[in-house]
């Protein structure tokens, strides 16, 4: 994982699993952090695909989960209602296509397999098998994290820019949108 985004890809990992709690045991609790890691770091790597992007965002920081706290709620708050600082780290962009990786199998096999050119998959191998391919016991981990009708609000945030980027369309351009795989 780049260095330089592994703030963003910590942070929004951790509001993923914070605003959509799993109920499991230990093991549960280890496959739903798997499964929202990865698809976090699909999605930044996506977002961020050079260094000079993924120290860009460093630099002027991703914007943080206020809008994503409104839409789902903020989580667990710290007794004495202190914002943490890791939630200054969190990418709405990040989080939403994380959420359409999560509830949408055929987008995220499409985001895996675009990684090839990137620079941060770069030179080594990598497996995002717990999120193209989860078996029983993954999404046993994570019933609400995958959910598509609890995820719908958050995957739409941002979900035609996924889309665009898979298409390797600018991120600006107008025009029908499809599903990379069906069409």
């Amino acid at each position: 994982m780049s260095a330089d985004l592994s703030p963003v890809i910590s942070a929004t990992t951790e509001w993923l699993l914070r605003s959509y709690q799993g109920s499991g045991g230990a093991l549960d609790t280890a496959l739903a952090q798997v499964q929202a890691h990865q698809a976090a770091t699909v999605a930044a790597w996506l977002r961020y695909p050079t260094a000079a992007d993924a120290a860009l965002v460093a630099f002027v920081g991703p914007g943080g989960s206020d809008r994503l706290d409104r839409l789902a709620g903020p989580g667990p708050v710290a007794a004495d209602g202190a914002e943490p600082g890791w939630r200054t780290w969190v990418d709405e962009v990040v989080a939403s296509w994380a959420a359409c990786l999560l509830t949408t199998p055929s987008l995220a096999r499409a985001a895996v397999a675009a990684l090839g050119g990137c620079e941060h998959a770069a030179g080594f191998p990598f497996d995002f098998r717990r999120l193209t391919d989860p078996d029983e016991g993954d999404l046993r981990a994570v019933p609400l994290l995958r959910h598509p009708d609890l995820q719908a609000a958050l995957a739409a945030l941002h979900r035609d820019s996924l889309v665009r980027r898979l298409h390797d369309e600018p991120a600006d351009e107008q025009g029908p949108l499809e599903d990379p795989v069906t069409g």
